[in-house]
């Protein structure tokens, strides 16, 4: 197609839905911009020293969930895993299979069940975990530098207020 990509894209004008706005969004007090403008930069830098590490193994943050949720939980199934991450095992199976043959994660037939696979680090995977959480671990120490204990507890609070409940 030739001529401006973008026109293919738009939608008809309805009641002036592509009437431009040049005006700051603002939410009228319903939206809380500086708390979600907040998170997505704290995001952007907090991952952006492991994923630095990560690229130079040619991986990326689902082996970077993998490696820490493995580490955290030495033995955890796939199962686990899955759930923990709320993915698909189709869209494990690449990420464990890399991590596998790279030698940071062992598969270990369950002992009651040959046919349940329990995961583990290697050495290497240990290590990996340690270097990603390393720059993390000092980012949060620097933003809890001027705080307390309390303030500690209300961090922690409002990440777990920020997750999906958990289905019981």
């Amino acid at each position: 197609m030739k001529g401006n990509d973008n026109a293919a894209r738009q939608t008809p004008d309805k009641h002036g839905a592509n009437e431009l706005h040049r005006d700051v969004m603002t939410g009228d007090g319903r939206i809380d911009f500086e708390i979600i403008e907040g998170l997505f930069f704290a995001y952007r830098d907090f991952i952006s020293d492991p994923d630095a590490i990560l690229a130079t193994s040619g991986f990326g943050r689902a082996h970077h969930r993998v490696v820490h949720f493995v580490n955290r939980e030495p033995g955890m199934t796939v199962a686990d895993l899955l759930d923990t991450l709320k993915i698909t095992k189709q869209s494990l199976a690449r990420v464990l299979k890399e991590l596998i043959d790279s030698g940071y994660i062992q598969q270990v037939a369950g002992p009651e069940d040959r046919r349940q696979r329990k995961l583990y680090p290697t050495k290497a995977g240990r290590e990996l975990a340690l270097a990603l959480a390393e720059p993390q671990s000092r980012r949060i120490a620097r933003a809890f530098e001027d705080m307390n204990a309390g303030d500690r507890r209300a961090v922690v609070k409002f990440l777990a207020g920020m997750q999906n409940a958990k289905s019981e």
